[in-house]
């Protein structure tokens, strides 16, 4: 199926999973007026089992081990909430939760799921993800010299045992370009003079951190010329989704617009090995519709978001378009706006609200 996506700024073909040149008659043509058409986003942290659970904590901590030490001390009622779902019902809720913001690929920073491999609906690169030095120092000194990117959670929090950690990766040569250091939190000056020298990847989740620690990553490394990532974190502590984040990135005033349109975009893309974002003919088919500019845009303004040409999430005005295409929709009201998302992500999204009512700011 040929699909052409009409907008002020001109017109883009979609066929076989690509963007494809200009020729022939399309099967269906979509208008959508005055609208930004780009390469879908990217999020680069996430653990997409962990978004149907609340915000879980009594912040603000001295590092992740001690939130972690208070969650299994004080909230394993709560955490039970981890089984109520089956695995890849959670999984794909979190899938929602990044195509709500626009994002066709997502960092899932845990092991690798067998639903990743069936169909799932969004892109998931694969890398090596360590949780953390002090609890997975083993699996941290393996990944020395990996050619795969390497995420790891690297001081996170704001006690000096998390800014140690920068120096410990250092000594034990994880400290390099395939390495996506995630919240970076605790890094002080000479972390950050490291982590610039090695050329590793920050990867910054705002939202995350200010909930659980009450600061985010230095401004003098986020001013720095390492390159930087945004990513959400799961709902159990970040706020929701991308555009969120974006928003929330932005209010801080750490990082400059072109910066942070790159964090989510062409670095993002470089640093985890995707394919460059772009819409010219033979490009990847990763395409999101918005109706605002990114950088204010909200859930309820992406009107469109294909993901190897396959629709995944559409304003209800577009139902035509899962009809020819021949996937199954539900309906999903995100800010008050009817959409259309492949189902089943409409019934998972109802049974995740009802199970966790807080995790219905994704779509508020």
């Amino acid at each position: 199926m040929r699909l052409r996506l009409l907008s002020s700024a001109g017109e883009i073909d979609v066929e076989g999973g690509r963007i494809a040149p200009r020729g022939g008659g399309p099967d269906l043509a979509l208008p959508f007026g005055d609208v930004e058409v780009r390469p879908g986003l990217v999020n680069a942290h996430d653990h997409l089992h962990r978004n149907h659970l609340p915000r879980l904590g009594s912040p603000p901590y001295a590092s992740v081990y001690a939130w972690g030490d208070d969650l299994h001390a004080r909230r394993a009622p709560e955490l039970a909430r981890r089984d109520a779902l089956p695995r890849e019902w959670a999984l794909l809720f979190g899938a929602l939760k990044n195509l709500l913001g626009g994002a066709t690929a997502v960092v899932h920073h845990d092991p690798w799921e067998e639903a990743f491999d069936r169909h799932f609906p969004i892109r998931v690169p694969r890398l090596r993800a360590i949780h953390t030095l002090g609890l997975d120092g083993a699996a941290a000194r393996a990944a020395v010299g990996s050619r795969t990117p390497v995420s790891l959670h690297l001081a996170e929090g704001i006690d000096a045992a998390s800014a140690e950690e920068v120096r410990e990766a250092d000594r034990i040569g994880l400290l390099g370009r395939n390495l996506l250091a995630v919240h970076l939190v605790g890094a002080d000056a000479d972390g950050i003079a490291r982590l610039q020298r090695s050329g590793a990847a920050v990867v910054w989740c705002p939202t995350s951190n200010l909930f659980l620690y009450g600061r985010t990553a230095p401004a003098a490394l986020l001013s720095s010329s390492a390159d930087v990532l945004l990513g959400t974190d799961a709902l159990v502590s970040g706020e929701g989704t991308l555009l969120h984040e974006i928003a929330a990135a932005r209010s801080l005033g750490l990082l400059t617009d072109e910066k942070l349109e790159a964090a989510v975009t062409h670095a993002a893309a470089r640093r985890l090995g995707l394919p460059p974002p772009s819409l010219v003919p033979g490009a990847p088919a990763d395409v999101v519709v918005l109706r605002r500019p990114l950088l204010v845009a909200r859930p309820q303004d992406v009107a469109l978001v294909l993901v190897g040409g396959n629709p995944v999430l559409a304003d209800q005005a577009f139902g035509e378009l899962f009809e020819v295409s021949g996937v199954p929709a539900e309906g999903l009201a995100v800010g008050g706006v009817p959409k259309l998302v492949a189902a089943p992500l409409g019934a998972v999204a109802r049974e995740v609200f009802d199970l966790t009512p807080s995790c219905r700011r994704i779509v508020e």
